[in-house]
């Protein structure tokens, strides 16, 4: 009953040959306007250096821990298996992927705890966020570095 008097109401216009309005496939803009600014415009800052990296090292972390979840499966399947993953990841081409795994999971933890503060409200002005961006880059290579060393000197390999 309500929908048969609300359509009762609803009277389309009616288009008149005079008054045709073209479809908007026909239009023609009036203004050019410009585009959608590019990062060529922009002068890169370290937040978005910060944020491109942050994005690459979540990615980039998907793929060490299918090497990390390779070598712990070997070392649950047979000794044999072990020694063939921990020889792969011993090579100075596989250390150098760990190392980059282990600064990605450092840096990408960084990263989080700079989205926390920044979630509380704080350091949110530029001095702050580019002071916070430098520490987090400064912050996972000397704690990478660090890592690395004291477990090269560990096993031996110093």
């Amino acid at each position: 009953m309500i929908a048969g008097r609300a359509r009762a109401r609803y009277k389309p216009k009616q288009q008149s040959p005079n008054n045709h309005r073209p479809r908007m496939s026909q239009t023609k803009p009036t203004v050019q306007r410009p585009l959608s600014p590019h990062l060529g415009i922009y002068r890169m800052q370290i937040n978005m250096v910060m944020s491109i990296v942050h994005r690459i090292t979540g990615a980039a972390l998907y793929f060490g821990t299918i090497l990390l979840a390779a070598w712990l499966i070997s070392a649950a399947m047979s000794a044999d298996a072990f020694a063939v993953v921990n020889g792969i990841l011993g090579h100075p081409l596989g250390m150098l992927v760990l190392f980059g795994y282990t600064w990605a999971l450092i840096h990408h933890m960084f990263g989080g705890i700079r989205h926390l503060i920044w979630d509380t409200g704080r350091a949110l002005d530029k001095t702050s966020a580019d002071a916070l961006g430098w520490l987090s880059i400064i912050g996972s290579i000397g704690l990478t570095a660090i890592l690395w060393f004291f477990g090269l000197a560990m096993r031996g390999g110093l």
